[in-house]
């Protein structure tokens, strides 16, 4: 590669980083609380989501023997979603309507439907096997996600800070 092909990869290279970091702020729109909890799957309620790819858990408040944080923002809760990705991968993402919480200054409740993860309020579909990514609506912020590892028989969900 020439110095000249070099500099202009260097170029291109850094515009995508930032371009691709920028975006990511855009996303977070939803504030930052503390989350750090792990999900057992030798519990029963969290059994399904051991062994079926697709299926979610919602975690609340009344969780809190879990671990911190697992009200997520505002008390609406965490979704904990088996991906099925490469043996047992999984997700987690705030509850709360990125949507309705930037438009109205709303703290809405997404409801699952199957892969889905939808807004009462707004209608906007947010598809968990996608990182939250908004399907369809008007929604154009994808949900807050957390941080995950999978451990054994085990996952641990944590905010990234």
């Amino acid at each position: 590669m020439s110095v000249s092909n070099l500099k202009y990869f260097s170029v291109i290279s850094l515009l995508l980083l930032i371009t691709m970091s920028c975006n990511r702020e855009n996303n977070e729109v939803i504030p930052d609380i503390t989350v750090d909890f792990t999900i057992t799957f030798s519990d029963p309620e969290f059994f399904d989501l051991y062994y079926a790819p697709g299926t979610s858990a919602l975690i609340s408040s009344s969780h809190s023997h879990l671990g911190l944080g697992t009200g997520g923002f505002d008390n609406n809760g965490i979704i904990v979603y088996n991906t099925g990705w490469q043996g047992l991968e999984y997700s987690a993402f705030d509850r709360t309507c990125p949507h309705c919480y930037v438009t109205d200054n709303l703290s809405v409740a997404v409801n699952i439907d199957g892969v889905f993860a939808v807004c009462p309020r707004c209608s906007t579909n947010y598809s968990l096997g996608s990182s939250g990514q908004p399907f369809s609506g008007p929604g154009q912020y994808y949900l807050k996600n957390y941080r995950t590892a999978f451990t054994g028989y085990s996952v641990r969900v944590w905010n990234r800070k």
